[in-house]
Protein backbone atom coordinates (compact mmCIF):
# COMPACT_ATOMS: atom_id res chain seq x y z
CA UNK A 1 0.00 0.00 0.00
CA UNK A 2 0.90 3.20 -0.70
CA UNK A 3 0.55 6.03 2.13
CA UNK A 4 1.93 9.55 3.39
CA UNK A 5 5.49 9.90 4.75
CA UNK A 6 3.86 12.74 6.88
CA UNK A 7 1.55 15.11 7.11
CA UNK A 8 1.20 17.52 4.01
CA UNK A 9 -1.18 21.14 3.88
CA UNK A 10 -1.49 23.39 1.10
CA UNK A 11 -3.14 26.25 0.37
CA UNK A 12 -5.49 27.82 -2.48
CA UNK A 13 -7.69 30.41 -3.42
CA UNK A 14 -10.84 30.32 -5.89
CA UNK A 15 -12.35 32.97 -6.87
CA UNK A 16 -11.80 34.72 -3.43
CA UNK A 17 -12.47 31.87 -0.97
CA UNK A 18 -9.68 30.24 0.76
CA UNK A 19 -9.21 26.54 0.43
CA UNK A 20 -6.86 24.56 3.17
CA UNK A 21 -6.07 21.13 2.44
CA UNK A 22 -4.10 19.03 4.69
CA UNK A 23 -3.37 15.40 4.33
CA UNK A 24 -2.07 12.86 6.70
CA UNK A 25 -1.67 9.09 7.43
CA UNK A 26 -4.38 7.86 9.27
CA UNK A 27 -4.51 3.39 10.42
CA UNK A 28 -7.11 3.17 11.63
CA UNK A 29 -11.36 4.92 11.59
CA UNK A 30 -10.64 6.62 15.43
CA UNK A 31 -7.19 7.58 14.05
CA UNK A 32 -8.41 9.47 11.51
CA UNK A 33 -11.76 11.02 13.17
CA UNK A 34 -9.19 12.21 15.85
CA UNK A 35 -7.12 13.89 13.03
CA UNK A 36 -10.66 15.31 10.78
CA UNK A 37 -11.13 16.79 14.68
CA UNK A 38 -8.25 18.61 14.94
CA UNK A 39 -7.56 19.79 12.08
CA UNK A 40 -10.76 21.77 12.06
CA UNK A 41 -11.08 25.49 12.02
CA UNK A 42 -14.18 26.57 13.56
CA UNK A 43 -13.73 30.19 12.30
CA UNK A 44 -13.88 28.25 8.95
CA UNK A 45 -17.24 28.05 6.98
CA UNK A 46 -16.68 24.41 6.02
CA UNK A 47 -14.68 21.68 7.43
CA UNK A 48 -15.22 18.89 4.60
CA UNK A 49 -13.36 15.56 4.63
CA UNK A 50 -12.38 11.84 3.68
CA UNK A 51 -10.60 8.67 4.59
CA UNK A 52 -9.94 5.51 2.87
CA UNK A 53 -8.36 3.03 5.29
CA UNK A 54 -8.74 -0.50 3.34
CA UNK A 55 -11.72 -1.06 2.81
CA UNK A 56 -13.12 1.43 5.02
CA UNK A 57 -14.14 4.99 3.84
CA UNK A 58 -16.07 7.97 4.83
CA UNK A 59 -16.44 11.63 3.94
CA UNK A 60 -18.29 14.57 4.77
CA UNK A 61 -19.57 17.57 3.06
CA UNK A 62 -20.04 19.57 6.13
CA UNK A 63 -23.04 21.70 5.16
CA UNK A 64 -21.86 21.93 1.48
CA UNK A 65 -24.28 20.72 -1.03
CA UNK A 66 -24.35 16.84 -0.83
CA UNK A 67 -21.76 15.77 -3.27
CA UNK A 68 -19.99 18.46 -4.28
CA UNK A 69 -16.76 17.96 -1.15
CA UNK A 70 -16.46 15.48 0.91
CA UNK A 71 -17.07 12.69 -2.58
CA UNK A 72 -14.21 14.77 -4.37
CA UNK A 73 -12.01 14.88 -1.67
CA UNK A 74 -12.61 10.65 -1.28
CA UNK A 75 -11.70 10.81 -5.22
CA UNK A 76 -8.56 12.21 -5.19
CA UNK A 77 -7.49 10.06 -2.22
CA UNK A 78 -8.61 6.81 -4.48
CA UNK A 79 -7.28 8.36 -8.13
CA UNK A 80 -3.77 8.48 -6.70
CA UNK A 81 -4.55 5.12 -5.39
CA UNK A 82 -3.21 6.14 -1.64
CA UNK A 83 -4.13 4.59 1.61
CA UNK A 84 -4.55 4.87 5.28
CA UNK A 85 -5.18 8.30 4.19
CA UNK A 86 -7.42 11.21 5.84
CA UNK A 87 -7.71 14.53 4.12
CA UNK A 88 -9.68 17.81 5.45
CA UNK A 89 -10.10 20.92 2.94
CA UNK A 90 -11.32 23.87 5.23
CA UNK A 91 -12.72 26.57 2.95
CA UNK A 92 -13.27 30.27 3.98
CA UNK A 93 -16.31 31.72 1.95
CA UNK A 94 -15.02 34.87 -0.55
CA UNK A 95 -18.49 35.53 -1.09
CA UNK A 96 -18.60 34.29 -5.26
CA UNK A 97 -20.78 31.17 -5.17
CA UNK A 98 -18.82 28.38 -6.97
CA UNK A 99 -21.94 25.91 -7.76
CA UNK A 100 -22.06 22.48 -7.61
CA UNK A 101 -19.16 21.74 -10.36
CA UNK A 102 -17.25 24.15 -8.89
CA UNK A 103 -17.21 23.42 -5.53
CA UNK A 104 -16.81 19.86 -6.83
CA UNK A 105 -13.54 20.90 -8.17
CA UNK A 106 -12.62 23.33 -5.90
CA UNK A 107 -12.61 20.29 -3.31
CA UNK A 108 -11.35 17.90 -4.76
CA UNK A 109 -8.57 19.51 -6.51
CA UNK A 110 -7.30 21.38 -3.37
CA UNK A 111 -7.51 17.23 -1.56
CA UNK A 112 -5.39 15.85 -5.24
CA UNK A 113 -2.83 19.11 -5.11
CA UNK A 114 -2.55 18.59 -1.45
CA UNK A 115 -1.74 14.58 -1.85
CA UNK A 116 0.08 14.98 -5.11
CA UNK A 117 2.78 17.38 -3.21
CA UNK A 118 2.80 15.08 0.03
CA UNK A 119 6.10 12.61 0.79
CA UNK A 120 5.12 9.01 0.15
CA UNK A 121 5.96 5.46 1.64
CA UNK A 122 5.43 2.48 0.64
CA UNK A 123 4.23 -0.40 3.46
CA UNK A 124 4.09 -3.88 2.97
CA UNK A 125 1.94 -6.34 4.34
CA UNK A 126 3.50 -8.42 7.70
CA UNK A 127 2.15 -11.00 9.41
CA UNK A 128 2.68 -11.18 13.23
CA UNK A 129 3.10 -15.06 14.33
CA UNK A 130 4.20 -16.92 17.68
CA UNK A 131 7.61 -19.16 17.45
CA UNK A 132 7.61 -21.99 19.80
CA UNK A 133 11.66 -23.56 20.09
CA UNK A 134 13.30 -25.85 22.60
CA UNK A 135 16.07 -24.27 24.66
CA UNK A 136 18.55 -26.03 22.76
CA UNK A 137 17.36 -24.65 19.35
CA UNK A 138 17.74 -20.96 20.58
CA UNK A 139 20.80 -19.88 18.47
CA UNK A 140 19.14 -21.45 15.22
CA UNK A 141 15.88 -19.73 16.03
CA UNK A 142 17.68 -16.29 16.11
CA UNK A 143 19.85 -16.88 13.01
CA UNK A 144 16.91 -17.87 11.29
CA UNK A 145 14.85 -14.57 12.46
CA UNK A 146 17.68 -12.67 11.61
CA UNK A 147 18.74 -13.62 7.78
CA UNK A 148 15.29 -13.11 6.97
CA UNK A 149 14.51 -10.16 8.27
CA UNK A 150 11.60 -11.06 10.70
CA UNK A 151 11.27 -7.84 13.80
CA UNK A 152 11.79 -9.76 17.52
CA UNK A 153 9.44 -9.18 20.15
CA UNK A 154 8.55 -10.12 23.22
CA UNK A 155 10.20 -13.31 24.49
CA UNK A 156 9.23 -15.72 26.86
CA UNK A 157 10.79 -19.02 28.22
CA UNK A 158 8.70 -21.78 30.53
CA UNK A 159 9.60 -25.24 30.51
CA UNK A 160 9.25 -26.04 26.97
CA UNK A 161 11.63 -23.21 25.79
CA UNK A 162 11.11 -20.32 23.94
CA UNK A 163 8.11 -18.39 22.85
CA UNK A 164 9.15 -15.67 20.61
CA UNK A 165 6.26 -12.55 19.10
CA UNK A 166 7.81 -11.95 15.50
CA UNK A 167 7.06 -9.57 12.83
CA UNK A 168 7.78 -10.59 8.66
CA UNK A 169 6.88 -9.20 6.04
CA UNK A 170 3.76 -11.59 4.36
CA UNK A 171 5.27 -12.55 1.13
CA UNK A 172 8.66 -13.99 3.55
CA UNK A 173 6.48 -15.88 6.41
CA UNK A 174 6.73 -19.40 4.46
CA UNK A 175 9.78 -18.89 3.62
CA UNK A 176 10.64 -18.34 7.42
CA UNK A 177 8.56 -21.10 8.38
CA UNK A 178 10.78 -23.76 6.27
CA UNK A 179 13.63 -21.90 6.70
CA UNK A 180 13.17 -22.51 10.87
CA UNK A 181 12.00 -26.20 10.68
CA UNK A 182 15.17 -27.25 8.67
CA UNK A 183 17.63 -24.91 11.17
CA UNK A 184 15.74 -27.03 14.30
CA UNK A 185 15.35 -30.14 12.68
CA UNK A 186 11.25 -29.78 12.81
CA UNK A 187 11.57 -28.76 16.56
CA UNK A 188 10.41 -25.13 16.11
CA UNK A 189 6.97 -24.27 15.71
CA UNK A 190 5.55 -20.97 13.82
CA UNK A 191 2.09 -20.10 14.36
CA UNK A 192 0.39 -16.70 12.56
CA UNK A 193 -1.60 -14.55 14.78
CA UNK A 194 -5.10 -13.49 14.79
CA UNK A 195 -4.69 -9.82 13.33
Amino acid sequence: MITLASPQREEREVKRSRFIAVAARADRPEEAAAFVDAARDPEANHNCWAYRIGDAYRFSDDGEPGGTAGRPILAAIDAQRLDHVAVVVTRFFGGVKLGAGGLARAYGGAAASCLRTAPKLEVLPTVAALVRAPFDAVGAVYAALERLGAARGAERYGEGGLELDIEIGAARFEELRAALGDATRGRATTTPRAP
